[in-house]
């Protein structure tokens, strides 16, 4: 048997939040994918910490520092946003989020020069040049290392919600895929992504990671790419579930549903209330399912196999919510949900722009780059 890793738990301030967006750069003229970041990255220089590199030189992230509320996490990004626009502006380039870019091809997209991205590409090889996709993650701060895997597989019982509002990747090199959310089952394919395992104990993760290390699967914890992970570092829950969003509105209402879902498991903790859960094999069809049908799926909702339409089960949770909104003060940005229920995700926007304009979409990279301008969807 391996050494486990020992795995320190951050402290961190309950329920704390931060959020990270990862954003594609478009050319203004042809909506294709622009490979411009380090020119970017090198005019922010390195006295921005919220606006940072990824895997692909199309794309930048911007991230929040760490907050109280959502709306103060918001009010980051947006300031990392008109940073990055005062140099892409210049260089005819447009700032888009999506699931996927519904056109490029990833076989023409360029690699940052650093070298765990080469050593990923490296091991991964067709997977990994594929990774044309991008994300939001949401980090919520746990007080107490004991609730961190319970409040994981907790969130699990609620992957669909939070993956069906925000799937956004229907289109994949040009032709529709059928799926409201490809990203979900592209970024999977990579060894250590995916569903996260639903261990009881922090010494079967400890366990988990020895052995990772020991056979080589991964050289440091951040390479664990579950949708839903603990990240020790920073002492969070890192929920990974989302699709990039187009717009402000839908990143921070997205924020709030997970920052409120894990202070009320939190909270039921606190009261000796057990967590619900869902088996594994449930928690798979379920985010096949999402990513299938978004917001037509009918989701399995417990460990007794009860099904419900997700948006009705999204409705009833905004409802079961509102009081931790409240208190967390994100009662705003949580009702914003209901504006994803009324205008439909991404995906159904997007498809049906598609459809207004006779399969064109170079059109419906024209409509997401006139939703991020215009912060919410339109």
């Amino acid at each position: 048997m391996t050494t486990p890793a020992r795995l320190d738990f951050a402290r961190s301030e309950r329920s704390t939040v931060g959020i990270e967006w990862e954003l594609a750069l478009v050319d203004a003229d042809s909506g294709d994918l622009r490979q411009v970041a380090r020119t970017v990255l090198d005019a922010v220089g390195d006295d921005d910490p919220a606006i940072k590199q990824e895997l692909l030189l199309n794309t930048v992230e911007v991230v929040s520092g760490v907050c109280r509320t959502v709306g103060e996490a918001g009010a980051d990004l947006s300031r990392a946003i008109d940073r990055v626009r005062a140099l892409t502006d210049p260089l005819r380039v447009e700032l888009m989020s999506a699931g996927t870019h519904p056109f490029a091809r990833w076989a023409q997209q360029k690699v940052t020069d650093k070298e765990r991205y080469a050593t990923l590409i490296d091991r991964t090889q067709w997977w990994g040049r594929q990774m044309l996709i991008y994300g939001v993650h949401v980090h919520v701060g746990i007080e107490d290392r004991d609730k961190v895997l319970p409040i994981s597989r907790a969130l699990l019982t609620t992957f669909a919600h939070l993956q069906s509002l925000s799937a956004s990747s229907p289109f994949w090199g040009g032709k529709d895929t059928g799926y409201a959310s490809n990203r979900a089952l592209m970024f999977q394919q990579l060894p250590t992504a995916g569903l996260p395992f639903q261990f009881e104990r922090w010494e079967q993760l400890e366990a988990y990671v020895g052995d990772m290390l020991h056979t080589g699967v991964i050289d440091a914890f951040d390479e664990v790419r579950w949708d839903v992970r603990p990240s020790p570092r920073f002492g969070t829950i890192e929920a990974r579930i989302c699709d990039g969003a187009p717009t402000l509105l839908e990143v921070t209402a997205l924020a709030a549903l997970t920052h409120c879902l894990v202070e009320h498991f939190s909270t039921m903790l606190d009261r000796g209330e057990p967590l619900p859960t869902v088996p594994p094999w449930f928690a798979q069809e379920n985010k096949w399912r999402s990513a299938r049908y978004g917001m037509d799926a009918i989701i399995i909702t417990d460990a007794a196999g009860n099904e419900e339409l997700v948006t009705d089960a999204v409705a009833r949770l905004l409802t079961e919510l509102a009081p931790v909104a409240e208190r967390l003060g994100c009662a705003q940005e949580l009702d914003s949900v209901r504006v994803i229920l009324r205008k439909g995700a991404s995906y159904q926007r997007q498809r049906a722009v598609a459809r207004r304009h006779g399969g064109e979409l170079d059109a419906v990279v024209a409509s997401l780059v006139a939703e991020m301008r215009a912060g919410r969807p339109l």
